[in-house]
């Protein structure tokens, strides 16, 4: 087995078979642990713009590489031509790409320069925050290639791409398929697989909370102090 085939072709399920029953694991045990930790007190400062530029443009970012490669090609083509699905998924990642890149750094600059908020960061809080913005950049680092293939009207990479994505969707994957695809796309997607790897192991579990408890959420016991009057 090649590197390339490992990476490609067992990776993807490696990454895939512990987000899940990891998230599951913790979520079982660990509940205590599920929400992300608040370092508001600490320092407001660049807070509440960093975070919601990083979380908006993550969740731009995950979804809208959910509907570019697992829809069906014969979907896409009932509202564009596969030039401009090409051309869509380059503005929406630019978007995206751009507000997840400038609040990860606006996050890094407060957990690096705030002392507080320094002192209490764990160092995995410092990781997973510095690889989302890698694979970020890396992401964004893939445009100019796309701009490219878009402008002489080559959508080969971008079919591929989704072909290849599908297939580790259905559970058949098939590393050849990107063999010819450049390695700024190939360490791109490596970066993204390693985010689901690591996942269980992060503050980032706390995207289950809203699915897995706010819907069905348990009773809160509250404690009503009794006052009596004489």
């Amino acid at each position: 087995m090649t590197l390339h085939d490992f990476i490609f072709g067992v990776y993807p399920y490696l990454a895939g078979t512990i987000f899940i029953v990891g998230s599951w694991i913790r979520f079982d045990r660990e509940q205590y642990t599920w929400k992300a930790d608040s370092s508001q007190f600490l320092g407001n400062k660049g807070l509440q713009i960093g975070s919601n530029l990083f979380h908006v443009g993550i969740l731009g970012i995950f979804f809208g590489h959910a509907a570019g490669m697992l829809l069906p090609h014969s979907w896409w083509q009932l509202i564009a031509t596969d030039v401009q699905h090409q051309y869509i998924a380059i503005y929406a990642g630019m978007v995206f790409g751009g507000m997840a890149l400038v609040g990860a750094g606006m996050l890094i600059n407060r957990r690096m320069t705030n002392t507080r908020v320094k002192v209490t960061s764990r160092l995995r809080d410092h990781f997973v925050i510095i690889w989302l913005l890698l694979t970020a950049l890396l992401g964004l680092n893939t445009i100019p290639g796309s701009m490219h293939h878009a402008a002489e009207g080559d959508v080969t990479t971008m079919l591929v791409l989704a072909e290849y994505v599908k297939s580790i969707a259905t559970l058949s994957v098939n590393p050849d398929l990107i063999v010819g695809v450049s390695g700024t796309y190939k360490l791109h997607m490596f970066f993204g697989m390693t985010i689901f790897l690591v996942f269980p192991f992060t503050r980032l579990v706390h995207v289950w909370s809203v699915p897995l408890t706010y819907l069905g959420r348990a009773y809160q016991i509250v404690r009503v102090k009794k006052v009596f009057m004489n």
